[in-house]
């Protein structure tokens, strides 16, 4: 659950902390009061977008911090794949937003990147906005929530279908582009033979680039080697001022002395096993110098060749393997062009596999679907009635598309009727705003039901909702809230007075700076709250015994909903 919002210098924020209880939270206040600007800032934090605009005019930053405490074991996992440490199941989401636009996520006082907080925020918390009710207009949101209530079989399922259609999507492209005109193959056969020839012709070794490096820079430096290894040969040859002279000199001097102490006879022989290696360095350079080999003939062989080699690898490949692994597939291509009759045949039986092979998945999941469907239809029609959908008749239409996708080829769309005598339509064709937001509130008690995430926020789901039918709202949104934590913010006194907490937003101002505050009222500031929802500007006492009549009918019902739970 979502136990407090810490939130600085956001918009009109100045600075607020709040404490969310259980169940139903109530959030309430007077229009323009800036109830907005605290689901924008909680949005901010859970990874939305955040401009230099939301930063409090004069301040240098903004920030919003939210500390969830979960037991599920969704979120722990998603917080182990990021290497972030949750102890007791505690979480804090903070977002710093700098003045230069900058802004910084973090999870746990580690650093992260919008995508993985969006990631970790979907299992966390669901937000219902203002407008999400126009997503029920469109028919591809019906697919989603269709699927969503199917949950983990369809999501499986839904996997392999991906990868199969991706196999499948590979062999139709291959495939259509092998019916292509005939000009068309005979021009890439020519163009694959001459580039396999070419490879080819340049009877290249793996590993040959190097060794060619590595010779050209010896003999394109020769000379200086050669100059080099005489000054060398002169220091440590025979030569009467050589090492070598030198070093038979100063043995002969120890062999006069030797036998007259034993560590002179050690020193002796240590001498002599460097004179052993100095005459035999000796040998190993004069056989380098002494050398025939005709330099500027293989200077010249060497540089050609390595000139070849770099050509043959900007074209083909960043080395001689890449190249020569170019040159494989060349003779495919060339093997399959000429023998276009059998590649033609191998490719369509490959097609025709992998097609079969898809839609026996995708009619898995139209079954999957269509079972889920039924269930779906049921709840939600149970749910409309208790929404004062008295007559409503609903249906999920099924249609096969003309293509595979990788979401199979299903296409729902949801019919519904909500009076009696009228055909049953699609939902855009009559729904109205308020029943659409009714609709919608009945999606999320569904999946209430069905969902591991603990928190829901209600933006305004009530609107164009009224009357007895705003009751009802009130009593739906009280059921959900006995199995989830709820956040609502609200104008209606119906829901106001189902609150288990209930806090109002007040903007405050001394004429030159105005703030946004939010406070949580006591037993008698939530009765003075329903009485403002139902009185307007002057509230008297007749409104207050009405107000604290509602107050306590909610209580009321919802005790009666929590003894159904418990008898559930």
């Amino acid at each position: 659950m979502l136990v407090s919002l810490h939130a600085r210098n956001f918009a009109i924020i100045d600075e607020i902390e709040v404490y969310f209880g259980e169940k139903l939270n109530i959030i309430s206040g007077e229009t323009g009061a800036g109830k907005s600007v605290i689901i924008g800032s909680i949005n901010a934090a859970l990874g939305g977008r955040m401009t230099k605009e939301m930063l409090r005019t004069g301040s240098e930053y903004a920030l919003v911090e939210l500390v969830f405490q979960t037991e599920n074991e969704a979120v722990l996992q998603k917080m182990a794949e990021l290497e972030i440490s949750s102890e007791a199941g505690e979480i804090l989401l903070s977002r710093k937003l700098l003045s230069n636009g900058r802004s910084v996520l973090r999870v746990n006082g580690e650093t992260v990147t919008a995508a993985a907080v969006k990631e970790l925020a979907s299992l966390l918390i669901d937000i219902h906005g203002q407008h999400e009710h126009q997503s029920l207009l469109k028919k591809s949101a019906h697919l989603q929530m269709l699927d969503r209530f199917a949950g983990e079989p369809l999501s499986r399922l839904k996997e392999q279908v991906k990868a199969v259609y991706e196999q499948y999507r590979a062999k139709k492209e291959e495939r259509e582009a092998a019916l292509g005109d005939e000009d068309a193959r005979l021009r890439e056969l020519s163009f694959a033979k001459f580039e396999l020839q070419e490879i080819e012709e340049a009877r290249l070794i793996p590993g040959e680039e190097e060794e060619l490096k590595q010779e050209y820079r010896r003999l394109s430096n020769a000379n200086t080697i050669e100059e080099a290894l005489g000054e060398v040969y002169r220091l440590t040859g025979d030569g009467t001022a050589s090492v070598n002279e030198q070093l038979g000199y100063a043995l002969r001097q120890l062999a006069r002395v030797e036998g007259l102490d034993e560590r002179l006879a050690q020193m002796s022989e240590a001498l002599s096993q460097i004179e052993d290696c100095v005459r035999d360095f000796n040998h190993e350079l004069r056989a380098y110098m002494d050398q025939t080999e005709d330099t500027q003939e293989r200077f010249a062989f060497v540089e050609e060749r390595l000139d070849l080699v770099n050509r043959l690898t900007a074209k083909y490949g960043a080395d001689v393997s890449a190249v020569l692994a170019y040159a494989e597939q060349c003779r495919e291509r060339v093997e399959r062009l000429e023998d276009y009759d059998r590649y033609l045949a191998d490719l369509d039986a490959a097609y025709q596999k992998a097609e079969k092979e898809l839609r026996a998945l995708c009619e898995q999941m139209t079954a999957i679907r269509k079972e889920s469907a039924k269930q779906l239809v049921a709840r939600l029609t149970e749910a409309l009635k208790d929404l004062n959908f008295l007559d409503v008749k609903l249906e999920l239409e099924f249609k096969t598309l003309e293509n595979y996708t990788a979401n199979g080829n299903d296409e729902v769309e949801f019919l519904i009727s909500t009076n009696p005598g009228e055909p049953i339509q699609p939902l855009a064709k009559i729904a109205s705003g308020g029943e659409l937001s009714r609709i919608m509130l009945a999606m999320k008690s569904v999946f209430a039901g069905k969902d591991e995430i603990e928190t829901m926020i209600f933006d305004e789901i009530d609107v164009g909702v009224s009357g007895r039918t705003a009751q009802m709202v009130s009593e739906k949104m009280a059921g959900i809230a006995a199995s989830h934590q709820l956040l609502c913010i609200t104008h209606l006194p119906q829901i106001a007075a189902m609150a288990d907490t209930h806090f109002v937003i007040e903007k405050m101002t001394d004429g030159m700076v105005t703030t946004t505050g939010i406070r949580a009222l006591d037993r008698a500031g939530e009765t003075e709250e329903i009485a403002r929802m139902l009185g307007g500007v002057t509230i008297t006492d007749k409104v207050l015994e009405s107000a604290e009549e509602m107050k306590l009918l909610a209580e009321k019902k919802k005790e009666g909903l929590g003894r159904k739970a418990e008898n559930c």
